[in-house]
């Protein structure tokens, strides 16, 4: 399978903004984007086109998914009423990035490390695929060999999205119902804008 195996920090000073690749170390000073100073003044005149591009590319640093796979989305998306909001819940219910929201993880890429490695159960059934979505009412949990592993970094983080549940003590997660556009304020995606460029 096809993965992005090139530097992480690089990919955010290529957007110009934290994507939060590598966890918590995104937020300290370790992080080149502090160093990093933009030069408004020198700065071509920025086409529609490169928004969408950038918007688009955005989304694929920060899922970690390949140009293929995300063509795929786009067209299951477009089939839709709502192309933006269907494009949202399919990225968001990729059990890597649920895994990930519940505080499973400290990162995407770790939380599909974790998948890989079958250390994550969904409904008591052992799923090792990244790009599995999950369903309304699907309980995320995690084996017995790396629970102990896991529960650090979960009883440190606090879920960032209510279409998720957690419970701290089970190390378990539910999914309540389906995301929407509202949920992904905090990852900072126009999905609008990726539909419009891959509609051209």
């Amino acid at each position: 399978m096809a993965r992005d195996t090139g530097p992480r920090c690089k990919k955010c000073l290529l957007i110009g903004e934290k994507l939060l690749l590598k966890g918590e170390r995104c937020l300290s000073d370790r992080c080149p984007l502090h160093k990093w100073t933009s030069q408004e003044g020198e700065r071509k005149k920025v086409s529609v086109y490169s928004v969408q591009l950038r918007e688009k590319q955005k989304a694929k640093l920060i899922y970690g998914i390949m140009e293929r796979q995300f063509v795929k989305y786009f067209y299951q998306a477009s089939a839709r009423d709502n192309p933006g909001g269907a494009l949202v819940s399919l990225l968001e219910r990729r059990l890597d990035n649920v895994v990930y929201r519940l505080g499973f993880a400290v990162s995407r890429p770790a939380a599909r490390q974790l998948i890989r490695h079958g250390a994550i159960r969904v409904n008591n059934r052992k799923v090792d695929i990244p790009s599995y979505l999950v369903k309304v009412g699907d309980e995320i949990s995690v084996s017995e060999k790396a629970k102990e592993r896991i529960k650090s970094v979960f009883t440190n983080r606090e879920i960032s999205v209510d279409w998720l549940a957690g419970d701290k003590d089970s190390i378990k997660g539910i999914v309540k119902r389906m995301p929407t556009e509202e949920d992904i304020r905090d990852v900072g995606i126009n999905p609008k804008l990726i539909i419009e460029f891959y509609s051209k």
